[in-house]
């Protein structure tokens, strides 16, 4: 056995034999924990906070030796840290606290770390963390992609202080974590990136949250026959208010993220921006953050094309240059639409056999569930007839899905619900129906006042193919997003 393995074994056995904090903390609110049935082995890791430094610590651990040894060395190593210093610990640093690790037990030091950054995470969500406000310090929402790399890379080059954070928001063993923006392999991935470049990194646990505000409302959505947009609904209500959160608590002046829009300010204050680039435009997405929000919020991409942006990631060395783009929706990756909604839906998720039928009611086939249609789909709908034919409508309470040609879709006025106008109605000019969706002249109708309506309805400059019903009305004055609803159903019944 070599020196340096001899050290090491050293170090474990002093771990084991007088572990640092074991069971200090156990009822903490700032705990951690990973590892668990899969491979045996389970550590959790809790901490408390004094401002901006970690005041005491505490372990727990079962399994192997080195995982018991490595909650203790990161339970010692990081008690009495600022806090930016100790989310800088990555899996080599606890390494190399016991000596450097072999190959085979560095699964220690990586569980160990998942552990020690779930609580520096939750105790900077729960409110513990408090930095004093620091001008040039950015927080820096990173999922592990070249566009969040790239725009955390930006404000180093602007000279930035900059902290990075990543949500959790989905865990799903039927899903394709890797391929995901926000699931337990995601996370662990960005904050070896963050890591890499030098940035103390936090995770933000938002799994519940997420659930009931996007996953629970998304699965409603297609119970009741409309057809959501979670993204829109996550960014208005979960993601951007956690992390503006997380940036106050942290000191960070603004957040940053690598969405490709612009940020201009009128006379009202803050207004979004369409990004450079048509084809990687993501102000649609954006559209249900609200004006405070924006105050805090810079996106540095606006202003490029995508190839531009992976050349800037080349020049820094940022290992993800190449990374291909995920194209799903995040809780969906890896798994399609219908079979997550059987499997988390619930019983009446699906509602088995229903009636196709045309605009008179007369019955042309059977379905396996109005929840697999969208209204304006053409493809995969099982009937045919002597010219295509569309979805027109769905009726959920009946479970019958009303089909028809192509004309029978159009329509110059849209209906919709909830919504809220960042400016008076009277600044309207156009709509975009749906993402990446073409942009319609429109205006709405009535003298509205800017703030949350129950209804607003549109009146567009040319017909269009209905838009399905739960999506989102993105309210335009030429570029910028004024507004948004969410799109009701035809007052016509879809023909």
């Amino acid at each position: 056995m070599r020196s340096s393995e001899v050290a090491a074994q050293a170090l474990i056995e002093q771990h084991l034999r007088h572990p640092y904090g074991r069971g200090r903390l156990a009822d903490a609110p700032a705990t951690g924990a990973a590892g668990g049935a899969a491979c045996g082995d389970l550590v959790r890791l809790s901490l408390r906070l004094d401002g901006d430094r970690v005041a005491a610590t505490g372990f727990e651990a079962e399994g192997c030796a080195a995982v018991r040894a490595a909650g203790s060395a990161a339970a010692e190593l990081v008690d009495g840290m600022p806090l930016l210093a100790a989310a800088l610990v990555s899996p080599a640093v606890i390494s190399e606290e016991l000596g450097g690790l072999a190959a085979s037990h560095m699964h220690a030091a990586e569980l160990t770390c998942d552990a020690l950054h779930r609580a520096l995470g939750a105790a900077a969500r729960d409110g513990e963390a408090r930095l004093a406000p620091a001008a040039t310090r950015t927080l820096v929402a990173m999922s592990g992609g070249v566009d969040s790399a790239a725009a955390a890379q930006l404000a180093l080059d602007a000279g930035d202080e900059v902290v990075a954070v990543t949500l959790e928001l989905w865990a799903d063993s039927a899903g394709d974590g890797e391929q995901s923006c926000c699931s337990p392999q995601a996370v662990r991935g960005a904050r070896g990136l963050a890591q890499r470049m030098g940035l103390p990194h936090f995770t933000l646990d938002l799994r519940d949250r997420f659930r009931a505000d996007v996953v629970d409302d998304f699965l409603a959505g297609y119970a009741g026959g409309a057809t959501p947009n979670p993204c829109v609904r996550c960014n208005g209500l979960v993601r951007f208010d956690a992390m503006v959160e997380l940036a106050d608590r942290l000191g960070a002046a603004r957040l940053v993220t690598g969405h490709y829009a612009r940020i201009d300010e009128d006379a009202t204050g803050p207004v979004i921006r369409a990004a450079v680039d048509p084809r990687k435009d993501q102000s649609y997405a954006l559209a249900r953050v609200g004006t405070d929000t924006l105050r805090r919020l810079s996106f540095p991409l606006g202003g490029y094309a995508k190839p531009e942006v992976r050349e800037l990631a080349r020049r820094a060395g940022l290992p993800v240059a190449e990374k291909p783009e995920s194209q799903d929706l995040c809780f969906l990756a890896g798994t399609g639409r219908d079979a997550f909604v059987a499997r988390h839906g619930g019983p009446d998720a699906e509602p088995g056999e229903g009636e196709i039928v045309d605009g008179e009611g007369r019955v042309l086939g059977r379905h396996g569930g109005h929840h697999r249609f969208t209204v304006g789909q053409r493809r995969g709908i099982g009937v045919a007839g002597p010219e295509p034919l569309y979805v027109l409508a769905k009726d959920a309470a009946s479970n019958r899905v009303v089909v028809g040609p192509r004309a029978a879709l159009a329509t110059d006025r849209v209906v919709c619900g909830a919504g809220r106008l960042h400016r008076r109605a009277a600044e309207v000019d156009a709509v975009r129906l749906r993402y990446q969706g073409a942009v319609v002249g429109c205006r709405v109708a009535g003298d509205l006042p800017a703030g949350e309506h129950d209804g607003l309805a549109l009146e567009l400059e040319r017909a269009v193919a209905a838009p399905a019903p739960g999506q989102v009305a993105c309210l335009l004055r030429g570029e910028h997003v004024v507004g948004w609803a969410l799109i009701a159903e035809r007052e016509d019944g879809g023909g």
